[in-house]
């Protein structure tokens, strides 16, 4: 299976949302994850309030029964993952889904939708979760 036919598969079962309708979630408790690598976010900077996990981690970060878990991950509050463009944060929602988060999806289009939508964002670069 091709990488492109992968990620239809995994868009097909998941929750996409826009960025206005992930700044709202945002307001209302979900979690933002910044999947982009430290100098991306340095470069361009990052989502108030994200928290950034580099993608090797992801998964023992978020995985609501793990030890290495983050303590305000559960397995019903809402997730929503994001990468730079949104293909990488799609597959990385769909992993975390089968990892029994209930609730998780990713921003379409990515960090760049959501600067493009005029929502904000702050200088970046900090260290990831590690």
């Amino acid at each position: 299976m091709s990488i492109d036919e992968r990620l239809a598969k995994a868009r097909a079962g998941l929750r996409r949302h826009e960025p206005k309708e992930a700044a709202e979630l945002h307001r209302q408790g979900a979690l933002l994850i910044d999947i982009r690598p430290r100098d991306d976010r340095a470069a361009d900077g990052e989502i108030p309030e994200a928290i950034p996990v580099e993608r090797i981690v992801l998964e023992w970060r978020l995985d609501p029964a793990g030890s290495h878990r983050l303590p305000q991950v559960d397995a019903d509050r809402p997730v929503v993952v994001f990468c730079n463009e949104g293909y990488a944060s799609s597959l990385a929602a769909r992993d975390l889904g089968e990892l029994g988060l209930r609730r998780v999806g990713d921003l379409v289009g990515g960090f760049r939708a959501w600067r493009a939508a005029g929502l904000p964002v702050v200088p970046g670069g900090g260290p990831a979760i590690p």
